[in-house]
């Protein structure tokens, strides 16, 4: 049978379009990849304890006795100064009170980490000229930040906290607490209240 040029058009053209309608539905049923939400930006806390910068007077309550009930409390009044390392986001404390239990003194050191953007805190111990290990780590959330080691004391290991609040221009507040239940309780050992 021979078939004249329209006739081969026309038959082509049956035959594409079929092949197109039946490929249609797979087409309309190919799935469309999911639009990936862009990660979050997670925050630069560089910054964080810029507020603690400069001049304060410091006021303590400290539990001398700890884990183990107690509820007796010793105060202090001094001064906790601030200052920026060369020029970095990390800090140095020069910390300094007198109370009727004695007098205190000492300094904390404050490095940021830009990879992790999380703070170690290292307690100086400068007339034993020590440094205290392990540095509790953490972050910010808004005013309020939070750091975390695991130590021993006196043979138990315990979870140390500190919590920062930057709480306005002319007051903060430190505590320290420890756990001796893997986080479930804390026992708040020291109260550092500043003011200017």
């Amino acid at each position: 049978m021979t078939q004249t040029p329209n006739r081969l058009r026309t038959l082509l053209f049956c035959a594409a379009a079929a092949g197109l309608l039946t490929a249609a539905p797979v087409m309309a049923e190919t799935p469309t990849p999911p639009v990936q939400a862009a990660a979050p930006v997670l925050h630069d806390g560089a910054h964080d304890f810029d507020f603690l910068l400069h001049d304060w007077k410091a006021h303590v309550r400290r539990l001398p006795d700890r884990l183990v009930g107690s509820d007796k409390w010793v105060t202090y009044d001094g001064i906790s100064n601030h200052r920026s390392i060369l020029g970095s986001a990390s800090n140095l404390e020069e910390f300094e009170v007198d109370g009727p239990a004695g007098h205190m003194k000492g300094q904390t050191l404050r490095l940021y980490n830009p990879e992790t953007r999380q703070w170690s805190i290292y307690l100086l111990d400068v007339d034993k000229g020590t440094i205290g290990l392990p540095p509790v780590v953490g972050s910010f959330t808004g005013p309020r930040g939070e750091f975390y080691d695991q130590e021993t004391w006196k043979g138990r290991g315990i979870i140390v906290r500190y919590l920062w609040l930057n709480l306005s221009p002319n007051a903060a507040r430190m505590e320290q607490a420890f756990s001796a239940d893997g986080g479930k309780t804390w026992e708040t050992n020291w109260i550092c209240e500043l003011s200017r």
